[in-house]
């Protein structure tokens, strides 16, 4: 049986970790992978989620199953802190899912389920995960216009291309801070997408990873919040792994609102049974980290305060590199690096000067030119910026051939 396996394609991301832990480059730089890093290049355990660690270490008496939906305590944690207004909580269920991942798939699985062969609209580039989690679940996929070629969010594309979005079609959206571009729409364009959901039909389903890492939780959270209030149908699935440092431990959720709480009568049962299939239950102790963090104020005042260093810090970071590429001469680049928020970065080169990069600089970033811009050391932002500008040169006739 065995022999009959084709040859699958390797995991893009991790080839390029593999690659960058065999280079003997001691000034090789890793930005390939979407980890939050401090200036000294570790990823840290934040002190809430510590702090929250410890009680929860004194309070467990037992490792017995927590049921097919997860955490309660973490479920109701999650509404609250996505959704903020009891009006919305009351037509909204959540059940804790393995990450964001694992939230992406069983909101796919509902879809198949509710309508097979659904079509799935998603940006057009977009996270390297969608377009496989999406199709795996046996739905359709097609892209819509998310860069104008300046790099710039193209709402007036999006809008085009999402009018033909009908009913029944569902919009994959990333909520802020988008993966792989760092590039964002205005709120005026989210406006713009409420309003042709409800005229054409469509169901938005947003995709939170990254919230309280682009302008600040509440402003992140803003057009999520805007869709749950003006559509009576709206799909969220969140991850817990960039904003509460829990990569390792799995830890999301994913929401459904309807227009009333019996339109949801099923919809938790639909997930139970979607997640049964896959991983019957969640780990539990991510998302009691996160129910210990939100419920106690001060864990949750400490937690956010965190969260806002971190947000500066990867502000700070694409400020210097922006600062650095113009002083290289490269100033259309570092303008184009500057309308980015969030953890990822695009940088404006091909995917030939992406591999020159590589080469010469010893820096990994994907092929499409994204880099994880919350994973460089302060300090080693002028080095990347040089890099930047070598793979902007032309290549040499050695590298040609």
């Amino acid at each position: 049986m065995l022999e009959l396996l084709p040859a699958p394609p390797a995991d893009p991301l991790w080839d390029l970790t593999a690659e960058y832990a065999a280079d003997p480059r001691p000034e090789r730089l890793n930005l390939v992978l979407g980890v939050y890093r401090d200036h000294t290049g570790i990823t840290p355990v934040m002190a809430a989620v510590k702090e929250a660690e410890m009680l929860l270490a004194e309070r467990s008496g037992s490792k017995e199953y927590r049921g097919l939906s997860g955490n309660a305590a973490f479920n109701r944690a999650m509404l609250a802190t996505v959704l903020d207004d009891g009006s919305l909580t009351a037509r909204a269920t959540a059940v804790q899912t393995v990450a964001g991942t694992g939230a992406l798939r069983l909101l796919a699985d509902l879809v198949r389920q509710t309508r097979p062969g659904t079509t799935v609209w998603i940006s057009d580039p977009a996270y390297v995960n969608h377009r496989p989690i999406i199709e795996g679940a046996g739905l359709t996929v097609r892209p819509y216009r998310w860069l104008d070629p300046a790099g710039r969010p193209d709402g007036a594309g999006m809008l085009d291309d999402l009018r033909r979005a009908g009913p029944g079609d569902v919009v994959l959206l990333q909520g802020c801070c988008h993966n792989p571009t760092g590039a964002d729409p205005s709120f005026e364009t989210w406006e713009e997408l409420a309003r042709l959901a409800e005229a054409n039909g469509w169901v938005p389903f947003v995709d939170l990873a990254y919230h309280g890492l682009g302008d600040g939780l509440d402003a992140d959270l803003r057009p999520t919040r805007m869709l749950a209030e003006r559509l009576p149908e709206v799909l969220i699935a969140v991850s817990c792994s960039k904003n509460f440092g829990l990569y390792s431990d799995r830890t999301g959720c994913a929401i459904v609102l309807g227009p009333s709480a019996r339109a949801l009568r099923h919809v938790e049962t639909a997930l139970q049974n979607a997640a049964r299939t896959l991983y019957s239950m969640p780990p539990d102790h991510g998302a009691a980290v996160v129910a210990t963090v939100l419920e106690d104020e001060r864990l949750r005042t400490v937690w956010r305060t965190e969260l806002d260093v971190m947000r500066h810090r990867i502000t700070s970071n694409r400020t210097d590199l922006v600062a650095h590429v113009g002083a290289l001469g490269h100033e259309e680049q570092a303008q184009a690096l500057a309308r980015q928020k969030g953890m990822f970065s695009m940088l404006p080169l091909t995917p030939e000067a992406m591999l020159r990069m590589r080469r010469r600089s010893g820096i990994y970033g994907t092929t499409a030119g994204r880099i994880n811009i919350a994973g460089v050391p302060a300090h080693r932002i002028p080095f990347l910026a040089q890099g930047i500008a070598e793979a902007l040169r032309a290549p040499s006739a050695s590298e040609v051939c």
